[in-house]
């Protein structure tokens, strides 16, 4: 069997482990510059070798992206479409839209190349360790020649269905998640201003039917002040719930809850909490201030 050579784009916070776990596995494995050097660089003291998105592309069979979103996603594909060797992969792990994932299939597969969508789930603690979660959407047989590689950063691979449904699952999990996290984000405000601390309320939910690994990372800031519990940005999780509600809407389907959830979110982008380390548990400090409540 021909060995897989791997290129990989966007070494940011979950992309750095995943192709940290690549090379120690064994795949060649190529990447481009990053707006942070230090994780191309320490990919590169593991063995990567660094080259522009075109000749990436013109040297790999399959392909990673973890970038911010469609916008992007769709970006690099059309830089290196030109440069891509029939029968290569394209693997899309980022929080994507879903009409955009299938429209990108659908040209490339006039090209000669595959395409898959293989979101992740968890956190980079998890992407540095390789045990994260993924949902794939992909064709069978992509999935086969793909999984492997997968496997070298994620502990669960679910095979969700075609091309599309991983992200479509994707963004399922993350309507649970970003959900739960303006439930416990407007819970603390509503505590606050009634008199309970937010020890005193964690000491109830802690251990109890309603305590979550999620729950536990978002309170690590909202109760231990640690700013990095959970390093999700606030603006992708405000993206995320955004495609959600654009995926229900066009299947016909209410978004009471969806909506609520991205309105949290979007109060606090606007409130100034776009920055790079503006992580989904902060979202506590602005749903109090908008209140006029100080956690206790």
């Amino acid at each position: 069997m021909t060995q897989e050579h791997i290129g990989f784009i966007g070494t940011g916070l979950m992309g750095h482990g995943m192709a940290k776990n690549i090379v120690e596995k064994g795949y060649p494995l190529t990447v481009t510059a990053h707006r942070n050097r230090a994780p191309v660089d320490d990919l590169l003291t593991r063995g990567a070798t660094e080259a522009t998105i075109e000749d990436l592309a013109a040297r790999s069979t399959i392909i990673f992206l973890t970038l911010p979103g469609s916008p992007q996603v769709a970006e690099a594909v059309a830089k290196m479409t030109p440069h891509l060797k029939p029968g290569a992969v394209i693997v899309d792990c980022s929080t994507s839209d879903p009409t955009v994932t299938e429209r990108l299939a659908t040209d490339l597969a006039a090209k000669g190349v595959h395409f898959a969508d293989a979101p992740l789930s968890r956190t980079p603690k998890e992407a540095w360790a390789g045990t994260l979660d993924c949902m794939v959407g992909a064709e069978p047989e992509v999935f086969q020649r793909i999984q492997p590689v997968i496997a070298t950063w994620a502990g669960k691979i679910v095979h969700i269905g075609r091309v599309g449904d991983g992200h479509r699952m994707k963004l399922l999990n993350n309507f649970l998640s970003l959900g739960y996290a303006a439930i416990y984000a407007e819970a603390l405000a509503v505590a606050a201003k009634v008199g309970i601390s937010t020890t005193t309320f964690d000491s109830v939910i802690r251990g109890g039917r309603m305590d979550c690994g999620f729950y536990q990372t978002f309170m690590g800031y909202a109760l231990e002040g640690n700013r990095e519990a959970h390093r999700f940005t606030l603006s992708n999780a405000y993206k995320d719930l955004r495609y959600l509600e654009s995926m229900a809407n066009a299947a016909t389907v209410t978004t009471t809850m969806a909506s609520a959830a991205k309105n949290s979110f979007a109060g606090a982008v606007a409130q100034g909490g776009a920055g790079p380390e503006d992580y989904v548990p902060h979202l506590t400090d602005f749903v109090a201030r908008a209140n006029g409540v100080r956690k206790t």
